[in-house]
């Protein structure tokens, strides 16, 4: 299973004035982007008092071409709008580093980096009981 809530409020630069224009031209290669990953999960990206935000969310059933996706698409944002910054948070039980517990994935400043999650993880036991064998004899 791999699981994913993010944000990210995009930017043209970390300055104080972004320039309108070239911010709508980075919300359109963004868009494209997001076009390329297709209609599974949650990817709203919208304008809320005069500001672009990306919202995206999914739990499809493994890792795989999509969730890798996923993560290229959260780092690509940065590429095209540096000054744009969000978290990712990302739970995959596969991983064979952190399968019990989030990762957060932060973008500042153009540049993503992943960090341990102290919230939610690990998570067994914060968010789920341990999986017990029904079929076991005690």
């Amino acid at each position: 299973m791999f699981e994913y809530h993010g944000w990210v409020a995009i930017r043209e630069t970390a300055g104080l004035d972004d320039n309108d224009a070239r911010v709508r031209q980075q919300v359109t290669e963004i868009q494209e982007c997001l076009a390329e990953l297709g209609d599974y999960g949650l990817l709203d990206l919208r304008w809320m008092y005069g500001a672009p935000f990306l919202h995206l969310a999914g739990k499809p059933n493994h890792r795989g071409a999509w969730g890798t996706a996923i993560l290229d698409t959260f780092e690509r944002v940065g590429q095209i709008a540096p000054g744009s910054y969000g978290l990712l948070y990302v739970w995959d039980d596969e991983s064979n580093q952190h399968p019990n517990e989030f990762r957060v994935f932060k973008l500042a400043r153009g540049r993503v980096t992943e960090h341990s999650d102290v919230l939610l993880s690990p998570v067994i036991p914060a968010l789920e009981d341990a999986w017990r064998d029904e079929t076991a004899t005690t």
